[in-house]
């Protein structure tokens, strides 16, 4: 059983990779600023995301569709300045990836400002070309299926993606293809339990999954969600680690416990 500590080596990808290969879960959290990044970094949080969910939580925006490179890059600087062991992975924004070439000087341009070790980009298939280019380059890349938030207008709203036949086979198509592509990791959204344990089983990188089932290699919230100060109703696949603890640091450490225990995410956070 895990017991809750600090992280005593720097978080690689390599290393996510083995704790894959051992059967070991790890524990990812957003993060917008200095003060949170350095509880993650303190509380064991391997992988930490400057996400574009900064768009709603930080910025009071309905959707992430507003926010900018500059945005990210500056919260990603703040989070940057706050970790000394953990994996800082940053969002390509709505916007940023219209092309190939730009998608590289973006990519190019924010790991410089942050020094994030990892960008993570929405897009299923069409990103095929995007992924491959960044990996020709050596930029460590993070893949995004199921509910994408970026495309919510064309989704029709935040919806459980790959509960038809179909679309489940043409997921883990994709899945492999991103992986082919050159992609380092995969973060799945809101996909049925079931489909996520098949996509993690079949991929040879680790997949990160967020109202996924708890088969994925690492599991990721929005901090905001996690510690029950997000306006309006909570995302049903998220949980309250503040209501029984007395502090933000003890939420985040027992969130990171949970996760590396296989005790989060629970049948109620799933879907099917």
């Amino acid at each position: 059983m895990y017991a809750p500590k600090a992280l005593e080596k720097k978080i690689t990808l390599p290393y996510l990779n083995k704790l894959k290969q051992q059967g070991e879960k790890f524990a990812c959290l957003t993060a917008y600023d200095y003060s949170f990044a350095r509880l993650m970094d303190k509380t064991g949080v391997e992988v930490v995301l400057v996400g574009d969910s900064l768009g709603m939580v930080i910025q009071g925006h309905e959707t992430t569709l507003p926010v900018s490179v500059a945005d990210v890059e500056y919260h990603g600087m703040a989070v940057s300045r706050g970790l000394d062991k953990s994996l800082l992975m940053i969002d390509m924004p709505f916007g940023s990836l219209n092309s190939q070439q730009q998608a590289l000087d973006n990519a190019s341009h924010m790991i410089k400002k942050t020094g994030a070790q990892v960008v993570k980009l929405e897009g299923g298939i069409t990103q095929i070309k995007t992924v491959e280019t960044l990996s020709k380059y050596k930029i460590p890349v993070c893949a995004h299926l199921g509910l994408q938030p970026q495309s919510v207008h064309k989704m029709g709203g935040y919806r459980v993606q790959g509960r038809e036949h179909d679309s489940a086979i043409e997921m883990k198509d994709t899945a492999l293809q991103i992986q082919e592509a050159g992609a380092d990791l995969l973060l799945l959204e809101c996909v049925p339990a079931t489909l996520a344990a098949e996509i993690t089983q079949l991929l040879q990188i680790p997949v990160i999954g967020i109202g996924a089932g708890s088969d994925c290699d690492g599991q990721i919230l929005v901090l905001q969600d996690m510690l029950g100060i997000t306006p309006g109703k909570p995302p049903s696949f998220s949980r309250n680690f503040m209501l029984e603890h007395g502090s933000i640091e003890a939420a985040i450490s027992a969130y990171v416990t949970e996760v590396k225990n296989n005790n989060f995410p629970e049948a109620s956070h799933c879907f099917s």
